[in-house]
């Protein structure tokens, strides 16, 4: 078989489900066209679910339930692979961010993924597994997409990323002082870089400040745009390019009223300094 990709179900539940559809299609003996039109979908839209670059909906993988024969297993499966520490929409986002022209994030409270040290990484999943939000298991999922989503980024030619940090990502303390510290000067490290911008949106914006909530938006290869959008418990992944116009709009006017880049490395050294 030309260009089949090795599957690993180890590395997810998603990936765990896309590894068993695969595995009852060839079976049977049917392309992934061949499932899609038993299925109700695209055979592009099967390849996506089975290298686990779309998690599988209910509705879905009820279908490939009554195609397969297989009761309610498929089902059952799809619900743990969606009760992961990644927001719906996520998985989804990431592997366009793999491939992304140009990345656009904003992000309130911490450092995004792409941009945390592994300490950093660590000790926020800790946390949050003391507080009971996630499992264990979950913690490991996030830190380990963390450094996935840092690796897609070393290719060639690079992708232009663009990041505005609120001034609370700067201000909550993560991990103790020399996990701040070093998570500080991997900022700056970042905004040395030929093909990155990192800004700082300051408290004193104020109402100036066009968003409100974290924002990702990708410019694909072939100059389409994708956002990405999220709250405590839900996720929003939009592909629309016209529907992702006003929220670029949006962040070229956050850029715009945030501090410049010098300004902005100027605070995060400050804030090194242990001086306000």
């Amino acid at each position: 078989m030309v260009n089949r990709k090795e599957l690993d179900p180890e590395k997810s539940l998603t990936a765990a489900f896309g590894e068993r559809l695969r595995r009852l299609r060839d079976e049977r003996g049917w392309t992934q066209d061949e499932l899609g039109e038993r299925i109700g979908c695209s055979g592009t839209h099967i390849s996506a679910v089975e290298t686990g670059r779309r998690p599988p909906t209910t509705r879905f993988a009820k279908s490939a339930d009554r195609v397969f024969g297989t009761g309610d297993r498929l089902e059952r499966q799809s619900q743990a692979a969606r009760h992961t520490a990644i927001l719906e929409g996520f998985q989804e986002y990431v592997a366009h961010e793999a491939h992304a022209a140009e990345i656009r994030l904003y992000e309130v409270g911490v450092i995004p993924g792409i941009l945390q040290t592994p300490e950093y990484a660590s000790a926020l999943n800790a946390r949050a597994v003391e507080r009971g939000a996630i499992t264990p298991e979950q913690a490991d999922e996030r830190v380990a997409l963390v450094a996935e989503r840092q690796a897609s980024l070393l290719r060639t030619p690079p992708p232009l990323v663009f990041v505005v940090l609120d001034e609370s990502c700067l201000m909550l303390p993560v991990g103790g002082p020399e996990v701040m510290e070093a998570q500080l000067a991997r900022l700056v490290e970042f905004a040395a870089l030929p093909n990155t911008v990192l800004q700082v949106a300051p408290f004193d914006m104020g109402d100036r400040r066009p968003l409100r909530l974290p924002l990702y938006i990708l410019t694909l290869q072939n100059r389409s745009l994708i956002s990405y959008a999220e709250s405590a418990q839900r996720g929003q992944l939009e592909r629309e390019s016209p529907s992702v116009v006003p929220l670029l709009t949006a962040y070229h006017q956050l850029q715009a009223e945030a501090l410049s880049q010098a300004a902005s490395v100027a605070m995060i050294e400050q804030l090194r300094k242990g001086t306000p």
